[in-house]
């Protein structure tokens, strides 16, 4: 099954619950655990959905959950907002630790003609999600690295089997009419962190593995989507 970032994610009743926005990895075992579902217009309403309750449908055209849309509804909402301390841990639960996360940006203020920035405050807000314990969170602008820390691209998407286990990584690498998706072996990545894969191969060896053209169209709806 390839989870494609981004595709629309059905209900076994038919109705569109959302797209796939994240997906969360247990990065010892390389596996997928968990889907992130994203309702359309419903900003703060994640949900977490078990990858057994998901199947590609044959023209790979969107995922199907298990579930009708009111279960896939009253699924565990893992999206919060927090004003914290910068002393203060963002999760203390012992059961869940912490995805990705946004920072909202420190004000800047205009004076004589010269920018700057306003003394460091005591309390950021923060977006962020929450994962079972131990697992980490991708989603489709994590970033993709080389063992130097050198950027290659964005994770596009995952191909996985009917237990979670990811055989490959889905690369989207190129500028924006030249984008290519490449699929990397799970045996290249090293490390998989919240919101970053890491691969063993270099910028060349990346480049020599299997390819293919992003059509513009698709670039076009991720864009205006």
């Amino acid at each position: 099954m390839r989870l494609e970032l981004g595709k629309p994610v059905r209900a076994s009743d038919g109705e569109v619950v959302g797209e796939l926005a994240d997906v969360i990895i247990d990065p010892v075992a390389k596996r997928v655990t968990h889907l992130v579902i994203a309702p359309e217009h419903a900003h703060g309403e994640s949900r977490l959905a078990g990858v057994e309750l998901a199947e590609a449908d044959d023209e790979g055209k969107a995922i199907h959950l298990r579930c009708t849309a009111d279960e896939a509804r009253r699924l565990p909402n893992i999206e919060h907002f927090s004003y914290l301390r910068l002393d203060q841990p963002v999760v203390s639960d012992p059961d869940w630790d912490v995805g990705v996360t946004n920072v909202l940006a420190l004000p800047y203020y205009q004076a004589a003609g010269l920018d700057y920035a306003a003394a460091p405050p005591q309390e950021l807000g923060m977006f962020y999600d929450t994962v079972p314990k131990g697992e980490v969170e991708i989603r489709r602008t994590s970033s993709v690295v080389t063992a130097d820390e050198r950027y290659v691209g964005e994770v596009d998407g995952f191909i996985v089997d009917e237990h979670g286990d990811i055989s490959h990584i889905v690369l989207e690498r190129g500028h924006l009419w030249g984008r290519r998706e490449i699929t990397v072996p799970i045996g290249a990545v090293t490390k998989v962190e919240s919101d970053t894969v890491m691969v063993g191969l270099s910028i060349d060896e990346i480049e020599k593995l299997p390819s293919h053209k992003v059509h513009r169209w698709r670039l076009v709806e991720r864009l205006t989507g």
